[in-house]
């Protein structure tokens, strides 16, 4: 049997304790979500590729290389990058991000962590206040301002993923 270790932080740790007392455990409960996934949607889930990559020859007209290639740099992606990700995309891997979409996608990911660990803080500070005994008084300014850089994170993702699904969709 395989194991799975990650870390998570002491009061996600705590919180999933209390929840999976009365489900039979930590490791119960992790194993019946992780079944739960996997059994609701079969289709999402798309095998990863194995094996060493092999080459293919596509012959092309003179016409269509020039449509592959302008079709290619609208999405900031090389013709062989495109159609790698026209393939995938027809063999269980819908979504193909261009280099752009891929650097959007990590920025969010670094803001979301930046914010994350803000959040973080001001628990810790809260948590620290309340052991001492001192009245804890939220900095409600901060939580706007945290609230507002998530909405705005949020939007970005949206915004990154919203035309790539359908961009690889078919075509009629």
């Amino acid at each position: 049997m395989a194991l799975i270790s990650l870390r998570i932080p002491d009061e996600v740790a705590a919180r999933l304790s209390a929840v999976a007392a009365s489900e039979g455990g930590k490791s119960a409960l992790l194993r019946r979500l992780i079944a739960d996934v996997l059994n609701a949607s079969p289709a999402r889930i798309a095998p990863l590729p194995v094996g060493r990559p092999e080459k293919i020859t596509v012959r092309f007209r003179e016409s269509e290389m020039r449509q592959l290639a302008d079709t290619a740099r609208q999405r900031g992606m090389t013709r062989t990058g495109w159609i790698v990700a026209l393939v995938r995309s027809r063999l269980g891997s819908p979504v193909q991000h261009s280099l752009e979409e891929l650097a959007a996608l990590r920025a969010i990911v670094r803001e979301l962590n930046r914010i994350g660990g803000n959040i973080n803080q001001i628990a810790r500070a809260a948590n620290t206040s309340v052991l001492q005994g001192r009245v804890v008084e939220p900095d409600l300014s901060a939580i706007r301002d945290a609230r507002t850089a998530i909405d705005l994170a949020l939007a970005q993702l949206l915004g990154a993923l919203a035309g790539n699904a359908d961009y690889w969709e078919t075509r009629r």
